[in-house]
Formats: C-alpha cells, sequence, structure tokens
C-alpha cells in the first residue's frame, strides 16, 4: 500500500467487516470475518479480496414481499469473472457513503483502462466463494448516490429465480471543462476534490445537523450553534401525524399457539409504528440465569406473521431482559428517518437487581422527535402497590441511555419528547370482593370498577406516573384467565380480576384512536391490550432550516470574543449531615448565567486525582451549557454504597471533598462539599463487628479504626473475649428463623426501601426486641449485609481452593477448618439456618438451588 493510500472507515454487520481500500493505482473491496467485537488486528481476518476493474458489478437484492430488518437492510452481490460474493451492508448512512466510495473508485478504473492492473497478487489469496441463496434476513434497496461531474450510476433491470435485481454498472461521461489547457492531473486532482465534497455533504443533512454538532470535535462554537438551533426549532420544523401502534402482553411462559392477528392486525389502516411489550417471556430457570431462551424467536415469529398485511414492516431493535421483550417495527418508508437507536435495561428484582422484574427501552430519533419507549414488568401481589410505585421511581432514576457525543450525561427516560410506557404494571383492584368486582364486569360498569384500580389511586396521588396520562378504559380486566379460555380463575387462589396491563403516555400532540383489549387471544392468562396513538412528529422544512442556520450564525459571528463568560452560584459551601449507608442525600446547587455569552461548563478533576469528585460524591449534570440570563440546577448527591462504607465507617476517610467548576475560556470555581457520616454495621468487617458488643454508633472513632486495622493485618490479640458471630447478623437470623421459616417467596420477593432503612437503623444505633418490616425486607437486609461485607465470609484468598475441592465434600470441610475463626462461625452459622429453611421447603417452597 503506498502512503498516501487512504483505509475508509470500517463497517461493522454482526460477523462481517467491509473496508474499501486504495492500494497503489490498484482498487479493491476488502473482506474480513471476526469473532468477536474487532478490538485489534488479532481480532479480525483476511476472508478475501474483490478486485474493482472492468469485470466487477454489483447487483442489489431486494425481495419486497418480506421483512425488512433496520440495521442490515442493504443487501449486495459483487462480482469479479466468474465468482460472486453476498455482502450485508448497515441501515443507514454508512452504508451509502460505502457505496459511494466504491462508485468513486470504480469510476476511476474505469475512466483510465489504460492503467487497469492485471491483479495478478490477488491470486494468492483468492478462494472460492459459495453463493449465499439461504440468507433470511431481506434488506431494503440500497440508496445510491450520483457524483458529481457528472460520473453517475446506471440501473438496469435483471432477473434471477428470486425475483428483479437492480445491476448497478459505472458509466463515464465526464464533461470537459473549458478552463484553459489544464492537464489530465489536474483534473484528476479537480475530480478528487469534488468527489470529497459529496462525501461530506451526503452526511450532513438537515436531519442530522444536531448530531453532528454534538460530535466532540466540535467545540464551543457549535454547541452555540445547537443550543440556538434548539431554541428555534419551530421556526423551522412542522408537525406531521404518524400513527403509533402500541401492545403489551403477559404470556406466562407459554409458546405461541394461535395468530396474533387478533391483536396486531385490529386497525382497518396499516400503522406507521409497531412497539410490541412482553412479560414473561419464559418462566425457566435458565433463562433467569442464562439469559438465553428459544421463545424469543418463536414469539418474534408470530409478531412478524400478524403484522398488519398492507404495508412492509422494518425491524429497528429488539430488546429482552429475561422474560421482558421489546420489540420495534417501522414502515419501510419510514426507515430512513430513524437515527439515534439505542436500548437499555433495568433490573427491579431481588435486591434491586434481577431481572425478573424491571424495565428494558427503546429510545430513537424519529424525523426531529426524540421518543422513548418503555415496556417494565412491575412488582406482584396485591399489597405491594408501593413496591410498584418504587420499581417505576427506579426505573425512571436508573435506566439511561448514552448520547452520541460521549462528553454529554447520558439522557434519562423522561428527558424525551414523547415517552410511551406499556407494560404488566401488576396494580389490583383492592378494598373490593372478588364476587362485588365480577358483578360489576358483568354490568359493564368499568367506570366504577376503575375508582378501586390502585394505578389510578396512585397516579390521582401524584406517588407515580406524574403528567401521563391514559385513556378511558372501557373493557373488563385483563387478568387473571383460566389459560386457554375466556373463564376467570378457577384456581384454589381465586384472584381478583385485574388490569395489570396498561399504555400509558406522555407528552404533546398525542391523541389516542383506540384502547382496548383483545379477549380472542387465549394463549395467556392474561389478555393482551393494544392503543393506537396519533402523534404529531417535528419534520424539518429544509429551505426554512437553512435560513435559521444562516442566521444564527452571523449572530454568533458578532457576538464572539465580546467577553467572558461567567457564573454566579447560589452556594459555595454544602454540608450534609449524618450521612447514612444506602441512603440518598441530595443538595441543589443552582448556577446563573450573568454573562454576555453563553457558558459551557464542567466539573474537572484535581492534581493527581482521576475524577472530579470522591466515589461517594456525584453532581448531576456535572457538565452543561447555560444560555445567556438562563440557570441550571446541578444535584450535588451523597450516596455511601459497599465500595465506600469500609473507609467512613472506620474513620479513613471523611465526607469532605472540594469540586472544581471549570468554565470554557473562563474562570474556575471552588465548591466546598463536608459532611457526618454515621458508622454502619454495613461494610464493615466481621472481624470488627465480633469485637463490638455495643452499637457501632456508641463507639469511639479511635476504637473503630484500630479494629479496622487489626482486621486487615489478622491481628487477633484482645483484652476481652469477642462475640462468636456479629450481633447485627444474629438480630436478621434470628428474626427470619422466628417468623420467616414457612414465609413463601423468601429472599426473592424484594422488601421496601423505607423498610431498610428502619432495619438499618436499628441494628447501628440499639438493640430492639424486635426488627422493624416484613419479612421479605429482613431477608433482603440480611443479604445486603453479606453482600456490603469488605471480606466475604469465604474471604477472597480461599476461592481457589474452593473451586478445586467443589465436587468433593471432605476437601470441602478441611477448606472450611482452615477460615478464620470468625468467619467460620458465621458460615456454619448461616449453613445451619439454611437447612432449617430446606426442612420446610413444602411450605416456603424454597430449593437448594435457589438459597
Amino acid at each position: 500500500m503506498s502512503d498516501s493510500a487512504e483505509l475508509l472507515p470500517l463497517l461493522l454487520d454482526q460477523s462481517r467487516l467491509l473496508g474499501l481500500v486504495e492500494c497503489a493505482k490498484e482498487h479493491a473491496i476488502f473482506i474480513y470475518t471476526h469473532r468477536r467485537m474487532a478490538i485489534t488486528a488479532d481480532d479480525v481476518s483476511l476472508e478475501d479480496i474483490i478486485p474493482i476493474t472492468l469485470d466487477f458489478a454489483i447487483v442489489e437484492v431486494s425481495s419486497p414481499e418480506q421483512l425488512v430488518v433496520v440495521g442490515a437492510d442493504t443487501r449486495v452481490r459483487m462480482s469479479y469473472k466468474n465468482e460472486e460474493l453476498e455482502l450485508r451492508l448497515p441501515f443507514g448512512s454508512h452504508s451509502r457513503l460505502f457505496l459511494c466510495e466504491v462508485n468513486k473508485a470504480w469510476s476511476d478504473v474505469c475512466r483510465l483502462p489504460t492503467q487497469v492492473p492485471k491483479f495478478e497478487w490477488i491470486k494468492k489469496y483468492k478462494k472460492s466463494i459459495k453463493r449465499q441463496e439461504a440468507m433470511k434476513q431481506v434488506i431494503a434497496p440500497v440508496e445510491v448516490l450520483s457524483t458529481k461531474n457528472n460520473q453517475h450510476l446506471k440501473i438496469e433491470k435483471v432477473s434471477d429465480k428470486k425475483g428483479s435485481l437492480e445491476k448497478v454498472k459505472s458509466s463515464n461521461s465526464i464533461s470537459q471543462k473549458s478552463k484553459g489547457n489544464s492537464s489530465q492531473d489536474n483534473q484528476s486532482i479537480s475530480t478528487r476534490e469534488e468527489r470529497d465534497d459529496l462525501v461530506r455533504s451526503s452526511s450532513h443533512t438537515t436531519s442530522n445537523k444536531a448530531q453532528i454538532l454534538a460530535m466532540p470535535q466540535f467545540g464551543l462554537r457549535d454547541n452555540l450553534i445547537r443550543c440556538e438551533l434548539l431554541k428555534s426549532e419551530d421556526s423551522y420544523t412542522y408537525l406531521e401525524n404518524f400513527r403509533f401502534f402500541l401492545g403489551t402482553y403477559n404470556v406466562n411462559g407459554q409458546t405461541p399457539k394461535e395468530s396474533l392477528r387478533p391483536w396486531l392486525s385490529c386497525t382497518p389502516d396499516p400503522p406507521d409504528i409497531y412497539c410490541l411489550g412482553f412479560q414473561e417471556l419464559d418462566l425457566s430457570k435458565e433463562a433467569f440465569f442464562f439469559s438465553d431462551t428459544p421463545k424469543e424467536l418463536e414469539w418474534m415469529k408470530a409478531v412478524f406473521e400478524a403484522l398488519h398485511e398492507e404495508a412492509n414492516y422494518a425491524l429497528v431493535k429488539l430488546i429482552r431482559l429475561v422474560g421482558i421483550m421489546l420489540i420495534f417495527y417501522v414502515k419501510k418508508e419510514h426507515a430512513e428517518f430513524i437515527s439515534d437507536v439505542e436500548a437499555e435495561t433495568v433490573g427491579t428484582g431481588i435486591m434491586g437487581r434481577m431481572g425478573n422484574k424491571g424495565a428494558v427501552a427503546i429510545r430513537f430519533r424519529f424525523h426531529n422527535s426524540d421518543i422513548c419507549v418503555v415496556n417494565s414488568h412491575l412488582a406482584a401481589h396485591v399489597e405491594e402497590y408501593e413496591r410498584r410505585n418504587q420499581d417505576f421511581k427506579d426505573i425512571c432514576s436508573r435506566l439511561q441511555f448514552r448520547q452520541l457525543d460521549p462528553t454529554q450525561p447520558p439522557l434519562t427516560i423522561l428527558k424525551h419528547n414523547v415517552v410511551l410506557w406499556i407494560g404488566d404494571l401488576n396494580y389490583r383492584i383492592s378494598d373490593l370482593d372478588v364476587d362485588s368486582v365480577k358483578d360489576l364486569i358483568t354490568k359493564n360498569d368499568f367506570e366504577t370498577l376503575h375508582a378501586y384500580d390502585q394505578l389510578k389511586r396512585q397516579i390521582d396521588l401524584e406517588a407515580v406516573f406524574v403528567g401521563f396520562e391514559e385513556g378511558e378504559i372501557d373493557f373488563q380486566p385483563t387478568y387473571k384467565y383460566d389459560t386457554g379460555s375466556d373463564k376467570w380463575d378457577t384456581s384454589e387462589k381465586c384472584r381478583i380480576p385485574a388490569w395489570c396491563d396498561r399504555i400509558l403516555w406522555k407528552g404533546k400532540n398525542i391523541q389516542q384512536e383506540h384502547y382496548k383489549s383483545h379477549m380472542d387471544v387465549r394463549t395467556s392468562d392474561h389478555k393482551p391490550v393494544s392503543s393506537l396513538l396519533v402523534i404529531g412528529i417535528k419534520r424539518v422544512n429544509p429551505e426554512a432550516y437553512k435560513k435559521t442556520f444562516e442566521e444564527i450564525v452571523r449572530n454568533i459571528d458578532k457576538m464572539e470574543n465580546e467577553c467572558i463568560p461567567s457564573l454566579s452560584l447560589s452556594k459555595r459551601e454544602f454540608h450534609f449531615n449524618d450521612v447514612k449507608f444506602m441512603q440518598n442525600q441530595a443538595e441543589t446547587l443552582n448556577l446563573f448565567n450573568d454573562g454576555q455569552v453563553p457558558c459551557q461548563f464542567e466539573f474537572i478533576q484535581k492534581p493527581n486525582e482521576s475524577t472530579y469528585s470522591k466515589p461517594w460524591l456525584t453532581a448531576n449534570p456535572s457538565k452543561g451549557f447555560i444560555a445567556q440570563g438562563a440557570s441550571m440546577d446541578i444535584d450535588l448527591e451523597v450516596f455511601v454504597n459497599r465500595s465506600t462504607a469500609p473507609d467512613l465507617n472506620c474513620g479513613k476517610q471523611e465526607i469532605e471533598d472540594i469540586l472544581v467548576l471549570h468554565l470554557e475560556r473562563g474562570k474556575d470555581y471552588f465548591i466546598s462539599v463536608t459532611g457526618n457520616y454515621l458508622p454502619s454495621c454495613y461494610g464493615t468487617s466481621i472481624y470488627s463487628l465480633c469485637h463490638m458488643k455495643e452499637p457501632i454508633q456508641d463507639m469511639p472513632k479511635e476504637t473503630l479504626l484500630e479494629l479496622a486495622e487489626k482486621s486487615s493485618s489478622d491481628d487477633t490479640a484482645t483484652d476481652e473475649k469477642p462475640l462468636d458471630i456479629p450481633k447485627e447478623l444474629w438480630m436478621m437470623v434470628d428474626h427470619l428463623f422466628r417468623n420467616a421459616v414457612n414465609q413463601e417467596d423468601l429472599f426473592q420477593q424484594p422488601g421496601l426501601r423505607t423498610e431498610f432503612a428502619e432495619i438499618r437503623d436499628c441494628l447501628d444505633s440499639g438493640m430492639p426486641d424486635s426488627l422493624p418490616g416484613s419479612n421479605h425486607s429482613v431477608a433482603e437486609a440480611l443479604l445486603l449485609f453479606l453482600d456490603a461485607l469488605p471480606e466475604p465470609v469465604i474471604p477472597f484468598s480461599f476461592y481457589q481452593q474452593c473451586l478445586e475441592c467443589s465436587s468433593n465434600a471432605g476437601q470441602c470441610e478441611k477448606v472450611i477448618s482452615m477460615l478464620p475463626q470468625f468467619h467460620k462461625n458465621v458460615f456454619n452459622y448461616l449453613a445451619a439456618f439454611l437447612r432449617e429453611l430446606l426442612k420446610n421447603s413444602a411450605n416456603n417452597r424454597l430449593e437448594v438451588a435457589i438459597l
């Protein structure tokens, strides 16, 4: 390869990388394969080289009668002499740019046929290529960009046994420009420059200008332009209505046994977009522990076959967390206007992490509107409405999407123009017995029944879904039925009917056309629900956009360099009182731009430090942009977790830090953060706790530090006989032994955050006769206690020995006997408790595998 050769960006497509390389005077496409995400050169291998010569041709493959998959929607067949290779290109501007580059390189070869090389050096790489006739993905036609100076692609219709294909051939119709006696070399340079202009303009379109301005290589000036463009958005956009079909279905671990057409094709006209949520896709332990299930493909196939017949749809994205799945389809003609697609998951099950409950979400940009779709499965059981409220809040706070610009803070769910929330929310009907509920259903008196709906009551109290809307419910409850029928639950539990499956939305310019259940679908003990929303989406007027953009640039040119940005701060000193383990505290710092220009700020790290703050402190957002005369609230949050608690418990660290707020092209501001931390048994070592006969918050700081140092040095010398096990551990286990050995779903049903706080405070400040809260909350408090230990019950140094003797009971006993005395005591104590639980497995339904 010559020194001037340029390796173009590689296109990633599951198992294939495409690169276009200019090798001296020779042009070829290099095909690379990889088994995993390519990070270094060792991760890829050269599979094939296809020369671009007069024998080279590209045939686009499309099958419009089948499903289009966005993200892999351009199939091309490249031929050289008698050999052919079929490739799959990702959807979007990257593929168009790639094909444009192929065309340019190809045109150069065709333009100067006398310089076409023989490609003899290719022979040592070449191998036979079998035609890939059995490709299952059906791909949309590629958009072929014409080049400047009249070089273009001719499209000829050819046919094969799959239908019509488009064969793309190069045509050279370069018009000679009359600019004196310019040489052929100069013309070649001019052609190269003009083609580079084409590449740039092909990606800098109106629809993605905001994305380009967000890229890290653009500085303050472009952020100013982006800010002003967002402020003036109404001047260059207009609303166009699109029909969104939202569906939710708890399938109860079943496989699809019937057509989903009564649900998905219930509208006379085909919707523009489908957003379909499933819950309990697979209830097996394998799905829970390994996040893999064959039912994903089965339900995908059932959905695809049931989409509206009068339109062709593209699969944009699928995201799944254990049994919670969200599928996003779009009409083929709208696919090119979908961008910035991101998907995330969050588990809210046991310990607030496991994926048996939680949410999956997809965010995307459609034309000029940002949309987020959430599919959630919240906590079950009638009495757990507070836990459902907590799940909702956890999902809103913890589920975050990365932005195109990695320097920008993540986007949360509620920071979108439109939020669509679907799922099995599990809110029940309360304060009515089952007979009264069924009587109201028989009378179709859904208005009266809805007054007893927990979700309605919680929304009225503004406990959840503040600002969201839900259509009028005029259909009977969707849960619970006998599987395969329309009969209410006839099992021993005889569940009270409820509207568990719901669809809500938040945003402007949204009208609901229907909201209903589908009784004809009987696969599950739930009925699927659908809602058709007509949403006004912002579209760009190119002429108005150009005018607005040019005006903004002129104003910024005039304003630039007039003065240095400055801020006024509401406070410069913050003190957090009585910080506790896993209890969030927040203070608000208000920044007001009192300067003459917009300013860009960021919290920066101090010298010799890797982050801008101590690990227990965060500033949200940590960077941002404030327009002239505007203000922004920064949340300074203190949260002590398992990683930061040990040093704070013993006094090695204090709640003390200084934040440095830096202004781009401006000065720095220093913000002091202090506080007092209340030591906790959570995050304290077993050794230290066994040497504390008083609550930890009654212990002198010097004693806590001395115990921590002895624990780390394995110094067991002491003047006083220690406890055999930590008293806090005994309190929790004893409570569960006395009250919860027959408790169903112990260690599987999450507790309440408020009750955990009460239990923690009792353990840290005194020893009450009994612990507060439910059995589930005490069980979760026990798990969190063990999880927060600086050194686990089985110390890290014994892990390798445990692995080696895992199949030998005698060796296991030997390893246990070698544990430090306090750790051995705790291990035997916990093992004895677990054996007691298993003795009552008929009642508590616990198994060895679960424990």
